[in-house]
């Protein structure tokens, strides 16, 4: 570092490389980014979250082999966040007894399905155009899950949220099925995640279902 370099920095609105200009901010006490703001370098953007597997057009893409294979795997946690997807139990009656197996095994399994009654049920009908449908596809739900009710390690409520996405949670993956207003859950987008540590997108999907799961009502014998 020269006076005829300082000279050109000072006089000609000149910029020292990088190391040069650290140097000569910490003998001035000056910030470096102060005395050339051009040196700042915009944080890359990530175009892609690390957390991302998969990403899938729409449910439909998905053979039903995938959702239980992921439910299957899981060693300590089994989440799921729907209005009624009784898709699983229609394409994989044996659904209840694989829930029984894992939470045996000492996985906790949280079931979290929509309240037929509740004004957000009712409005997503009409907006997936399936009027009273979905009410009764909420009903039907219950009824699939209602034989696991007492048993150890699982439990079942009932909520009345706006539901932006269904989650499937088993471990560290999660489905998250978006929701698109005027399409079918079937047609809409899922991505698949896996927690890595080095996003926090799985962390946003999973503190959602747990907000969800603070307002839902657990769903008693009868």
């Amino acid at each position: 570092m020269d006076t005829k370099s300082v000279e050109r920095w000072a006089n000609q609105n000149r910029t020292p490389r990088l190391g040069t200009a650290r140097l000569a901010a910490e003998a001035l006490g000056e910030d470096m980014f102060a005395l050339w703001p051009s040196l700042r370098q915009p944080r890359a953007a990530r175009a892609i979250s690390p957390e991302l597997v998969a990403l899938y057009e729409q449910r439909a893409d998905l053979p039903v082999s995938v959702f239980v294979d992921l439910l299957g795997k899981a060693t300590e946690r089994i989440d799921v966040l729907v209005y009624a997807a009784v898709f699983l139990h229609e394409a994989y009656p044996r659904l209840n007894e694989l829930l029984r197996e894992r939470a045996a095994e000492g996985c906790a399994v949280r079931i979290a399905l929509g309240d037929a009654a509740s004004e957000n049920v009712k409005q997503r009908g009409e907006e997936e155009r399936f009027g009273h449908g979905i009410e009764s596809r909420c009903r039907l739900a219950l009824l699939h899950y209602r034989p696991l009710l007492g048993a150890p390690g699982i439990e079942i409520r009932t909520h009345g949220t706006t539901l932006y996405n269904s989650l499937y949670r088993a471990d560290d993956q999660l489905l998250v099925n978006a929701h698109v207003w005027g399409v079918n859950a079937f047609g809409a987008p899922v991505w698949h995640l896996r927690r890595t540590g080095a996003g926090t997108l799985f962390d946003t999907y999973a503190a959602s279902f747990d907000a969800v799961w603070n307002t839902a009502l657990p769903v008693e014998e009868s």
